[in-house]
């Protein structure tokens, strides 16, 4: 068991990909939520170049990740457990899961199967495919294929979704109504992943159910409903206030038990861990898996958050459940 006055815990953030300076904005949050609450907790910041503690605006703390140690008011500290708030690259793809589980270091989320699995939109859908779990119709291609537009279009139709395989918050995700636009959009895909995923588009409402473990066992959070103002749920819509997000859900009773079904039997499927939030479109009364972020945001702006709110759980409350979970699947 956790002890607040005795336990070290890190929150990870930052990264490798476009999600970083969400993912900064999100270890702000779980700091400043555990840190009001009690807890001895440290940001480990996470760069392409370099890893540190951050105490500070100004203070940066050498960090050895040989042992996952620091030095702080000349005191070697170890981190108990580490909450992983990295969107996209090492934290949600599953390499910072493979160290931290090399050094059993607890820590928050999946595993790397399970993170890998659910960071690739097109192994997870194909995952899910197996479960007789409804999605878009899709195909897939590599940087290195030959693009021949009018096989795409015969295949999936207009509009499409063009989506970077292995990108969040929207990066390298667009929306293609003509066939014009189909080559750049794939293009401008290609900068975000090597993977494209072209989806056929869905016509419906737009749900995003949060689903977590503590002691008690799997369960969700009050689902949302996803009005967009843009033509998608893009990254205005998210994070600039470009959409409506109504939680609880204002959608029928039998969709909300539907889609709870559905979240948390994925959930136990793929081995996830932590707090996930699954996007779905329901289309003829049933849900279509759009995909599963196993490190979903947690800023201001962000759905679970929200999710906790509408619940009558504090984040403060919410962050100590899922540290207390980490350790006892440890």
């Amino acid at each position: 068991m956790l002890d607040k006055k005795k336990s070290i815990i890190g929150v990870a953030c930052g990264g490798y990909s476009s999600e970083k300076d969400i993912s900064l904005k999100s270890g702000f949050t779980v700091y400043n939520e555990l840190s009001r609450s009690g807890w001895k907790v440290f940001l480990l910041i996470i760069n392409d170049d370099e890893w540190y503690i951050k105490t500070s605006d100004v203070e940066k703390i050498k960090f050895s990740k040989n042992d996952f140690s620091f030095n702080y008011n000349k005191k070697n500290y170890k981190f108990n457990v580490i909450f992983n708030a990295v969107h996209g690259q090492p934290g949600e793809d599953g390499e910072l899961a493979i160290l931290l589980d090399s050094k059993n270091i607890p820590h928050t989320s999946c595993n790397f199967s399970a993170a890998n699995l659910t960071y690739s939109k097109k192994d997870c859908l194909i995952e899910a495919k197996k479960f007789n779990i409804a999605t878009a119709k899709s195909i897939y291609i590599d940087s290195e294929d030959k693009l021949i537009e009018s096989e795409i279009i015969n295949e999936i139709g207009l509009p499409c979704f063009v989506k970077a395989n292995k990108a969040g918050s929207s990066f390298g995700v667009y929306r293609v109504s003509d066939k014009k636009m189909l080559r750049p959009s794939i293009k401008n895909a290609f900068k975000e992943d090597s993977q494209v995923v072209i989806e056929s588009e869905l016509k419906g409402r737009e749900v995003s159910v949060g689903v977590y473990k503590d002691i008690d066992g799997i369960k969700c959070l009050p689902v949302t409903e996803i009005i967009s103002e843009n033509e998608f749920f893009d990254y205005e819509a998210k994070y600039l206030g470009k959409a409506i997000e109504i939680t609880p859900a204002q959608i029928p009773n039998e969709w909300i038990d539907s889609v709870i079904k559905t979240s948390i039997y994925l959930y136990k499927k793929f081995n996830l861990k932590g707090i996930c939030r699954s996007e779905y479109i329901f289309v003829d009364d049933i849900p279509h898996l759009l995909e599963i972020n196993s490190v979903p945001g947690l800023t201001e702006q962000s759905i679970v958050p929200k999710q906790c709110k509408a619940a009558g759980i504090s984040l403060n409350l919410f962050f100590e459940k899922l540290l207390i979970e980490a350790i006892n699947k440890n």
